[in-house]
């Protein structure tokens, strides 16, 4: 339903609108902390960006019942203005019913797991891990892992924290040693080994390194199943960002890290090494503790171990990819692959999600490609008080989205005025399906 004030649209990039397949969106963490936005804020920041699909996470805390948890995230989420689905995040497989619980999410549309190999209440042992691996073989589920080594990790955090050894090395550009890349290659090899000896598809989400990526490689000339994904944080931050002033701002993990490791991840992408390119959206105010923690709640001098982890950018993500697809860091073709169609593929919503084609869902982005802003926290429409992407010029800009043929969000082609029609609750529930493997 294409407006008369879109003009002719051969002047503007005509895409797949984007589906962001790992956001945390009203996702409260083991520490009882929430963020600082909601289904419906986080939502419409995406459909401003080109994404109108998202694929956040229902979370399993110790002892809490999955089927109850993802019952409880479809509430929430259905005040969601962009159409969604659901990742299982499963951190205790010793609950009652987790077996059974899994397998009614299989049927009912939901069709990929997460595990942690590290973080205290979330990671799973190895046995536990491939005790998910293999029931997920057997229903053809997709597994994502977060892939660090957690004995690794806590060794060099406890060295760096020890008050006998000082204890003065908690700044945040700390979090980078104590998250080095050898402790996500590490864990990488070995979530990539289980999946190989249990025969089932896996994809390591937020790869942040070369070497890491060297593994997804190696794996793929073995003509295994594994995947890889990144996020724009790596491919446009570096370690540098957090050594400023407020380094708090750039806390995530796995922590950012060289523009060495920058340049193997495009070249990752470049090469279909890597398959996908997703937010990792966290949002948490930095200085406001106003609708869910702060990135200082705890103080601007707080240990970098007390700080929030996570970047918001879900509105940033498609922007930036296209961006550098017109500045000849990766095709255009690669980057609607790696937004839109792998990721819909991957998690079981292609052909509805990820394709211009008869019977999808008529998902649409109108870019400009003539226009060139630079990022600004005032300029985005997500109710937080900082964006990490403060300051970088992108090429292109988003001029229409359109959600199941219908505009919900527009930029007057001459005066550059916004409009967002997308409403509280207009976004779907989309049931996932068999992954298609690429």
């Amino acid at each position: 339903h294409a407006p008369a004030s879109c003009g002719a649209f051969s002047r503007h990039g005509v895409h797949r609108a984007g589906v962001d397949s790992h956001c945390h969106i009203e996702q409260r963490t083991s520490a009882g902390l929430t963020p600082s936005d909601n289904f419906f804020s986080a939502s419409v920041a995406a459909l401003c960006g080109g994404t109108t699909t998202l694929l956040p996470f229902a979370c399993q805390h110790r002892g809490e019942r999955i089927k109850s948890v993802v019952s409880e995230y479809r509430r929430r989420a259905s005040k969601a203005a962009a159409d969604y689905s659901f990742h299982v995040i499963v951190s205790d497989v010793s609950a009652p019913h987790v077996a059974a619980d899994l397998a009614e999410c299989f049927v009912n549309g939901v069709s990929s797991v997460k595990v942690y190999m590290t973080y205290d209440a979330l990671k799973l042992s190895d046995t536990q891990m491939l005790d998910v691996l293999l029931l997920c073989r057997q229903h053809g589920a997709m597994v994502m892992v977060h892939a660090e080594s957690h004995e690794l990790v806590a060794w060099i955090t406890a060295k760096l924290l020890d008050v006998e050894l000082g204890g003065k090395f908690h700044a945040p550009h700390f979090h980078a040693m104590a998250r080095p890349a050898v402790a996500e290659r590490e864990a990488a090899h070995r979530a990539i080994s289980f999946a190989e000896y249990v025969d089932t598809p896996l994809l390591i989400v937020h790869v942040s390194s070369g070497d890491t990526a060297a593994e997804i490689g190696r794996a793929k000339q073995r003509d295994i199943p594994i995947y890889g994904e990144t996020c724009p944080q790596y491919l446009y931050l570096t370690d540098k960002c957090l050594c400023s002033a407020e380094g708090a701002k750039f806390l995530c993990s796995p922590p950012l890290r060289t523009e060495k490791e920058q340049a193997a991840l495009w070249q990752a992408l470049n090469e279909g090494v890597l398959q996908v390119v997703s937010s990792d959206h966290s949002a948490y105010n930095y200085g406001s503790a106003k609708g869910g923690a702060s990135k200082t709640m705890g103080g601007t001098d707080a240990p970098f171990t007390k700080v929030p982890m996570g970047l918001p950018g879900l509105e940033c993500r498609l922007p930036l990819l296209y961006s550098a697809a017109l500045l000849g860091k990766i095709s255009l073709t690669r980057m609607v692959e790696v937004v839109s169609t792998n990721p819909a593929k991957l998690y079981g919503l292609y052909p509805r999600k990820g394709a211009l084609a008869v019977g999808a869902d008529a998902d649409i982005v109108v870019c400009d490609p003539n226009i060139s802003s630079t990022i600004g926290s005032r300029s985005l429409h997500d109710e937080l008080d900082y964006t990490p992407y403060e300051g970088v010029r992108v090429q292109g800009a988003v001029m229409f989205t359109f959600l199941r043929g219908d505009v919900v969000f527009r930029r007057d082609l001459r005066t550059g005025a916004e409009e967002i029609t997308a409403a509280r609750g207009g976004g779907q529930w989309c049931a996932t399906h068999t992954p298609h493997l690429l």
